[in-house]
């Protein structure tokens, strides 16, 4: 069954980078194209030469932007067929769709929501080399710490379900989630990475963007994953054999 779970995942993955890539063309695009118009006339300024494009902007934002979208969501789709077959029926008993529902949207506010209110998205065109870097790996190391903080929340629930009231336990399990990226947050370093001058309204719409690209490719793998994966385990229920 994994296995079915796993192309169901991969194709609803690629059909979510299919709509982001036609979000990211119609308003992330004209956002990179300022910064980058932007960073070259700052460049010509200081009396720096413009290195030569190794890959021009045509094909940055068309072939390129698709090829990295469909990558990145068959990646997520993937795993989150996994993460899908690991969960359903242990972790609530509802049906598979509210499952999915509520994978993406843990996935969605883990992954996306919370490492970016410390490290925000900057167009690619500004900031230096070392800066780049210093931010993502910053960047990653809180998406990982966000991560592992979903898998103690949900240990702690499960050890005090037992115990304690479903929504006693969940608060508790949300507290220690808190703790963890509240404290991580505190404890990495901020990194400046917009220069002075820079359009503001150009950085929130682009920050927008990038937002807005995340959440239709979460959405549409949670929704779209959900629906075929009810349908398969239904199909596969009916199927069975009776018990003797």
């Amino acid at each position: 069954m994994v296995r079915s779970l796993l192309w169901r995942g991969l194709l609803v993955g690629l059909l979510g980078a299919l709509l982001a890539f036609a979000f990211a063309h119609r308003f992330g695009a004209p956002q990179v194209d300022q910064a980058i118009a932007f960073e070259g006339a700052r460049q010509g300024a200081l009396g720096a030469v413009a290195e030569p494009e190794l890959v021009s902007r045509a094909v940055q934002r068309s072939a390129g932007l698709l090829a990295g979208l469909c990558i990145y969501g068959l990646a997520l789709g993937g795993l989150f067929s996994l993460a899908f077959a690991a969960a359903h029926g242990r972790v609530a008993r509802v049906r598979p769709r509210a499952t999915a529902a509520l994978l993406a949207l843990a996935g969605f506010l883990a992954v996306v929501i919370v490492p970016l209110t410390k490290y925000p998205a900057n167009p690619p065109s500004i900031g230096s080399d070392d800066t780049i870097e210093r931010r993502t790996q910053l960047y990653l190391a809180l998406v990982a710490i966000s991560v592992l903080g979903v898998v103690a929340a949900y240990r702690v629930a499960r050890s005090l379900v037992g115990r304690w009231d479903p929504w006693n336990a969940a608060l508790s399990a949300a507290a220690v989630y808190l703790a963890i990226v509240v404290g991580a947050q505190a404890a990495l370093p901020s990194v400046s990475a917009t220069p002075d001058g820079f359009p503001a309204d150009v950085l929130w719409d682009f920050r927008a963007a990038s937002l807005g690209i995340q959440a239709v490719l979460w959405g549409t793998v949670g929704l779209g994953f959900g629906a075929l994966a009810e349908r398969a385990l239904a199909t596969r229920a009916r199927h069975r054999p009776p018990a003797a």
